[in-house]
């Protein structure tokens, strides 16, 4: 693990950082690539995908906030390391959702087709972004006697996010980045498979993160807050995954087609 890429001066660069950035910029790319095929502004999309970016940031910050509170609110100085720690990516991704549902809503583009754009992306960019915690050490797991289980050393990281040094643990950050990199493979083949319809790559997506992310928090051992007994994040999936199966059932019979499947009809009839 590197929680410290480089110094220059008085400045460091932090592996989380750096990685969260190259995570957002993936991310970003693939819809931009995506937003051409799929007949959307490119323009607007990109202004659609600033705007995630920043609601994510937020959302994750204050998530973590809110289910590690006695850590960060004892003194301003505890506060501050709010900034060093990771965040929580449900709260990330529930208020870039918002933001979005917004910024679609007011520029009248295509509602769920623009969703549809975006969902491989988020899925590209986590992939990024859990690696990220794996070096930062952030999000670790819980001990483990397995053969792949990692051993964190670095001091540094035991001082900013409390990661637990000398012992074998799962490496919940790399089952995290492995679950949706297969998510990601699965939605780019099976999109066009079927009988496609506006809005169910997002939810497919929704609907696999949901399960893949109740899984890991079983092998978690960071703080993160309970709800009724469970995690944060646990109880968050217990919501999106039946919400996810309603509004699938949902569009599929009431979402107009996609632009691949107009596309498709209209050189057919040519």
């Amino acid at each position: 693990m590197y929680p410290e890429l480089f110094s220059l001066g008085p400045f460091t660069i932090y592996s989380y950082g750096v990685l969260l950035a190259a995570s957002y910029l993936l991310g970003l790319w693939l819809a931009m690539r995506r937003a051409r095929r799929w007949g959307l502004d490119p323009s607007r999309v990109l202004d659609l995908g600033i705007y995630i970016i920043i609601a994510a940031l937020i959302g994750a910050k204050l998530l973590l906030f809110v289910v590690d509170f006695d850590r960060f609110s004892g003194s301003p100085a505890d506060l501050l390391s709010l900034a060093r720690s990771g965040g929580v990516f449900y709260g990330g991704l529930i208020l870039a959702v918002v933001v979005a549902f917004w910024h679609i809503a007011r520029h009248r583009l295509p509602f769920w087709t623009t969703c549809d754009v975006f969902a491989p992306g988020i899925a590209l960019g986590h992939v990024t972004g859990r690696l990220g915690c794996l070096a930062a050490g952030c999000c670790y797991g819980k001990p483990a006697d397995v053969p792949w289980a990692i051993t964190f050393t670095s001091p540094l990281a035991a001082a900013n996010v409390g990661t637990p040094l000398g012992i074998p643990l799962h490496p919940t950050q790399i089952y995290e980045a492995g679950a949706e990199l297969i998510i990601l493979a699965f939605l780019l083949a099976t999109e066009r498979r079927g009988r496609p319809f506006a809005g169910r790559t997002f939810w497919s997506y929704m609907l696999l993160y949901a399960i893949s992310r109740f899984i890991v928090e079983l092998y978690r051992g960071d703080p993160r807050g309970q709800i009724f007994g469970i995690s944060t994040s646990q109880f968050i999936s217990l919501v999106l995954g039946p919400l996810s199966l309603v509004m699938l059932a949902w569009l599929s019979r009431t979402s107009p087609e996609t632009p691949q499947e107009m596309h498709r009809r209209r050189k057919l009839a040519a």
